[in-house]
């Protein structure tokens, strides 16, 4: 698979030609609605065995060949390259074949919508997924659950080779409450009632594994939800399932904030089988326009897990989205609707947008002025943006990838994850 970005005035044919594929082959893999019709700087995969890179600003000989897992000299060889440290921005590589691949578990959170949208999510991308995350059943103050509608979901995944994750949240009125976490984790039996029926859930909707997303629980209450964790494991332990919880993306143990205080993160890493580290939303609606996963910023909060959590026990959060900001940005103004990179790149299309990429942030991003005159910035994500979270997957030998949120149409994503990894299945 090769990754390859649209100039000015290129068609499909032309791009077609020079890989030796077929026009349809890379409709189809890019899910293309009009094939006449590209965004410049728009980026397709490339349905072929070749693969060619294009060296980008800041890359070295070394550090290609870390992202391909191929000996430095070995590219070299392949390029006639004698002078490693001689390389110039846009230079085109032919990368030796790579070794066998990775095998990562990956997540998807999955939010219940309408029986037939649950089963068209589901069909499309159970091959690619270890899990799915039902999102969510709401923890009340009294121990009871909240359930999603999600029969016609878990009746799809039972098809499949996937298996489906219950997620429980500390979710009231909109938002995540610490008041609930806090009646759960002081009361005893409350305690315990939640747990029964977190046990009772699972048995009867053959749950494979929990997810436990408790957010912005207070600061003061971290060591009373290390003790929940430590109850509430050992029971779903007994059942002989899996339990993970969600985890603010901190860069390091003292980092304020109500949303990281009370994670712990040496204590899930010991407590729990593994952790989804929700590495996105630097970028966020109401927020000032940034990319949603900058790398610099994924990478401090990594560089800080590894050191208190077994790299095999973290899945890296990625998202499946992006925002369309209005310019000027102003704090507590109308907040950015999400999109799809999909929808993002249509969107470039039929604005005629230049896409433009942020070699720091690896991530895609375009302006264009609306029909009464505002301008817009988007940012998202393409198959270049995955493909470094990819290449953070490897570098830091993590346990794999969990996407926010499926039902966002990106199609570059899944074809470019079955070209670096082989997918663990549980059935």
């Amino acid at each position: 698979m090769q990754i390859e970005v649209v100039n000015p005035g290129e068609s499909l044919w032309a791009i077609a030609r020079r890989y030796g594929v077929s026009v349809d082959d890379i409709v189809r893999v890019n899910e293309i609605d009009e094939p006449t019709r590209l965004a410049v700087g728009q980026a397709l995969v490339i349905p072929t065995s070749e693969s060619v890179h294009v060296v980008a600003p800041g890359e070295s000989l070394w550090s290609i060949s870390r992202r391909y897992g191929i000996p430095v000299d070995e590219i070299a060889r392949a390029n006639n390259i004698a002078n490693p440290s001689q390389l110039y921005v846009g230079q085109r590589l032919r990368i030796p074949r790579q070794g066998a691949k990775r095998t990562i578990e990956t997540n998807g959170y999955l939010q219940p919508a309408n029986a037939e949208t649950d089963r068209t999510i589901v069909n499309e991308t159970a091959e690619f997924l270890t899990y799915f995350s039902l999102f969510q059943y709401i923890v009340r103050r009294d121990g009871t659950l909240q359930p999603p509608n999600d029969e016609a979901a878990l009746a799809a995944i039972r098809g499949t080779n996937a298996v489906p994750m219950m997620v429980i949240t500390n979710f009231e009125s909109g938002t995540f409450s610490a008041e609930t976490a806090r009646a759960v984790f002081d009361n005893p039996d409350t305690r315990s009632k939640l747990i029964d029926n977190v046990l009772a859930t699972m048995r009867a909707k053959n749950f494979y594994a929990l997810n436990i997303d408790f957010e912005h629980v207070f600061p003061a209450d971290r060591e009373k939800y290390n003790a929940f964790l430590r109850d509430i494991t050992a029971r779903v332990h007994a059942e002989n399932k899996l339990v993970s919880t969600a985890l603010a993306p901190k860069a390091s143990a003292t980092q304020a904030g109500s949303w990281y205080e009370a994670h712990d993160y040496a204590a899930h890493g010991r407590i729990v089988d593994f952790v989804i580290i929700m590495t996105y939303e630097w970028g966020w609606s109401g927020g000032p326009p940034m990319a949603v996963a900058p790398i610099p910023q994924v990478r401090r909060v990594l560089d800080f897990a590894v050191t208190v959590i077994p790299r095999g026990k973290i899945m890296m959060g990625a998202p499946l989205y992006g925002y369309n900001w209005t310019l000027p940005y102003t704090p507590g103004g109308k907040f950015a609707p999400t999109l799809s990179p999909k929808a993002a790149v249509n969107l470039a299309r039929d604005v005629g947008a230049y896409i433009q990429y942020d070699y720091t942030a690896q991530a895609p991003f375009f302006r264009y002025y609306d029909n009464d005159g505002r301008q817009h910035i988007v940012w998202f994500e393409d198959a270049r943006s995955m493909q470094a979270k990819f290449d953070l997957i490897k570098e830091y030998g993590l346990r794999g990838i969990s996407y926010w949120v499926l039902g966002q149409r990106f199609p570059q994503n899944w074809a470019l994850l079955e070209a670096n990894f082989n997918i663990k299945k549980y059935k």
